[in-house]
């Protein structure tokens, strides 16, 4: 049987497309495992160096979880059960809870990005997205809240004012707001937004990976410190890449007037 989750190598990108657009690229508990799966095998291959995800079809980039699947599970399992899966466990989408991947990741967001596809594209690093593409936590509107991080990552992306607006009222923004606030960072026609996403992670796979691994443990752990330790781990992650043979290499080809060979050490 043919996997609802499509992984493809481009060189050292890996594209990996939620191929559901028959129901709007929403995430069943199969679909769902599989992703986390393949998050697990892209986070230890070390030829793959930056992801790009998107959904099949031009209508969603993800619904969200399939609530008629996700609705009876919650109802039937024990207590016991619910937290080891749902607390304890990875989260919706895999990288969303419990899942530290230390190489970019890119949301070619084509359409809608409801609830936790919302969280799937905010537990990305950055966020390209179409014209056509709409944005909401809807949960309030079915009588619970974000679980698998918007309450959490939506303030860091947006501000508390901008995520208190989405997440309290569920309303749907749209891709022009969503660039003004800062949810996306950058919007394409809808028939470039992958290639333009996979050219910019091949723009990021040249760049120095031990930099960038460091770099987003950095803002990761800064945001939940006063400002004089997040500034103190900001200098000693920088003394460790003091260390790396990527910055002896990144600096001999400044001085050479040539591109540079990182190998991740």
């Amino acid at each position: 049987m043919a996997s609802d989750i499509l992984y493809e190598r481009h060189g050292a990108v890996r594209l990996i497309t939620i191929d559901r657009a028959d129901q709007m690229n929403s995430l069943d508990f199969a679909a769902n495992d599989r992703l986390t799966d393949i998050w697990r095998e892209f986070a230890a291959d070390d030829e793959a160096r930056a992801a790009v995800i998107t959904g099949a079809g031009n209508k969603a980039f993800c619904a969200g979880a399939d609530l008629k699947t996700y609705t009876i599970d919650y109802a039937t399992r024990p207590e016991a059960e619910f937290r080891e899966r749902y607390t304890d466990g990875t989260g919706f989408g895999g990288i969303t809870r419990g899942l530290d991947i230390d190489k970019p990741i890119v949301a070619a967001i084509n359409g809608f990005a409801i609830s936790g596809g919302l969280e799937l594209a905010e537990a990305c690093d950055i966020r390209f997205c179409s014209p056509n593409a709409e944005f909401a936590h809807q949960d309030v509107n079915w009588g619970f809240h974000p679980c698998d991080g918007g309450c959490v990552r939506l303030p860091q992306i947006v501000g508390l004012g901008n995520a208190m607006e989405m997440i309290l009222s569920g309303e749907r923004i749209n891709a022009e707001h969503a660039l003004r606030i800062g949810l996306v960072n950058r919007v394409y026609p809808l028939a470039e937004l992958v290639a333009k996403s996979l050219e910019f992670a091949e723009v990021l796979v040249s760049r120095a990976p031990l930099a960038q691994r460091y770099a987003k443990e950095v803002m990761r752990r800064a945001a939940d410190l006063p400002m004089g330790d997040a500034l103190k781990l900001e200098s000693r992650s920088f003394y460790g890449l003091g260390q790396s043979e990527d910055i002896r290499e990144g600096t001999t080809a400044f001085r050479e007037k040539r591109p540079a060979n990182f190998k991740g050490r």
